[in-house]
């Protein structure tokens, strides 16, 4: 399993893809304050966000936007799953 990232740069947009190779490849728990909160497009494939006390599935073209300090990660539902995560400065 490998979950590979690439980042985004354009002035004041940056992001960051993710490659998930297999079903069950993960984006660990982690957090955004204020300044790093970002949304997530689902570019292909699907996956599964969850945190603390919920989780929601999501499919190729769905937004998410997480709140900034909202804990969460990210597992692929399928094989070569791609997000694009877009942060502005």
């Amino acid at each position: 399993m490998a979950l590979l990232s690439k980042p985004l740069g354009a002035g004041k947009i940056t992001g960051t893809i993710y490659d998930f190779e297999v079903t069950g490849d993960i984006l660990p728990m982690h957090n955004h304050d204020e300044n790093t909160a970002h949304a997530t497009h689902v570019a292909r494939g699907s996956v599964k966000a969850s945190g603390q006390g919920w989780e929601k599935q999501f499919k190729a073209g769905a937004v998410i936007d997480f709140p900034p300090n909202q804990e969460h990660q990210l597992v692929a539902l399928e094989d070569n799953t791609r997000i694009v995560n877009i942060t502005k400065k």
